[in-house]
């Protein structure tokens, strides 16, 4: 692959909010309603049309699902079509369903996150920014700040739930980790080095500020503007600033900036596609930043240069067989199986809850109803 530094994608996206349930799930919400209607006559009375849907009584409202359903667009604006928008509008209401229920397990088992800990979290949210910054950040987010910590809530509430009632049950014992390394051993087998790495990039090449792709929505418009912003971000790393935050921040890549800059796993061959950086990053230890280097991109004659970049070395792999008595070879595995069961007890546990709740789905009903008219 040629010029790997700068068409290598993320594999680590960061996002803190959970996507709880497979459309799938509205198939059968559908179809329960259709039978409801089709075959028992069950009708139901005038409701508030502002209640999208109720769980044990409780109401979910229209905004919340018109706000989730504006940030599913993004900032592109596009519009789907009539059908597009109510498929996507009832995956939204099916989660507010899940999370709901999710929300009431906890209250019953006393869960539900204080507001400490969820000012714990917004602190750490507000951490690399300044009030201004901050108050931005959200506006590109499409939040207000009692919006945000509704939803810090949430997140802090289902993760103490699924702590407790899951995660803390879950055991992954030697064999289970001895027996998935022989049936995957030559996943281990590394045949060439491999490095983890972590890039900021600053183009030299006008573009709107919109499309940069990083949260300030910082872009250089020229070679010296492009120079000055990546050496002043170079000085804020050696001050000790967080890497991940300013490529955040600042970076120019839209692929991979708001996940820290992480560029996943490149191989030696591919890293000698870019000899400047080959020769940078191969002397770095792990946590270790390069200085500001040239960034090229494919041309008819050969390599132009589209701006600068800094790069972070995560990690780095030797080639060879990785053995099973590897620290880091039991705890990749280790992780992958506690995540897997943990996954799969999630969908299995929001099922049985599921079950054992009333829920009025009256925006797939009005759905269903306009349909067969």
């Amino acid at each position: 692959m040629q010029h790997t530094l700068y068409v290598a994608r993320s594999a680590f996206p960061l996002n803190f909010l959970r996507k709880s349930k497979l459309l799938s799930s509205f198939s059968a919400g559908l179809l329960a309603t259709a039978i409801c209607a089709s075959f028992t006559g069950c009708q139901r009375g005038a409701h508030n049309p502002d209640v999208v849907a109720t769980v044990n009584g409780k109401p979910i409202l229209r905004s919340d699902l018109e706000l989730r359903y504006q940030e599913s667009l993004g900032d592109s604006h596009q519009q789907n079509s009539e059908v597009q928008a109510d498929i996507v509008r009832l995956k939204i209401v099916q989660d507010l369903v899940d999370h709901e229920i999710l929300m009431q397990r906890a209250a019953k088992l006393n869960l539900t996150a204080n507001d400490e800990e969820v000012q714990t979290k917004l602190d750490e949210i507000k951490a690399p920014y300044t009030q201004d910054e901050f108050n931005k950040w959200l506006g590109q987010q499409h939040l207000t700040l009692d919006k945000l910590k509704q939803e810090i809530r949430r997140s802090k509430t289902e993760e103490k739930l699924f702590n407790k009632e899951i995660n803390s049950k879950i055991n992954i014992t030697d064999a289970d980790i001895s027996s998935y390394y022989n049936a995957h051993k030559v996943e281990y087998n590394v045949p060439e080095p491999q490095y983890h790495i972590a890039q900021i990039v600053v183009t030299s090449i006008p573009g709107p500020p919109q499309q940069s792709g990083n949260l300030q929505n910082s872009k250089a418009t020229n070679d010296a503007e492009a120079k000055r912003k990546i050496q002043a971000l170079r000085n804020r790393i050696a001050s000790g600033e967080d890497f991940g935050m300013l490529a955040a921040n600042f970076s120019e890549r839209p692929d991979n900036a708001q996940s820290g800059g992480d560029m996943g796993i490149v191989t030696e061959t591919q890293l000698k596609g870019e000899p400047e950086a080959y020769a940078a990053i191969t002397k770095l230890n792990p946590g270790q930043v390069t200085d500001v280097l040239p960034l090229y991109v494919p041309a008819p004659t050969g390599r132009k240069q589209l701006g600068y970049a800094i790069y972070k070395l995560l990690d780095k792999e030797a080639a060879g067989q990785h053995e099973l008595n590897d620290p880091r070879v039991q705890q990749s595995i280790r992780k992958q199986l506690r995540d897997g069961r943990s996954q799969l007890l999630q969908n299995a546990y929001i099922e049985m809850l599921q079950d054992q709740s009333r829920v009025v789905n009256y925006y797939a009903e009005q759905i269903f109803k306009s349909g067969v008219q």
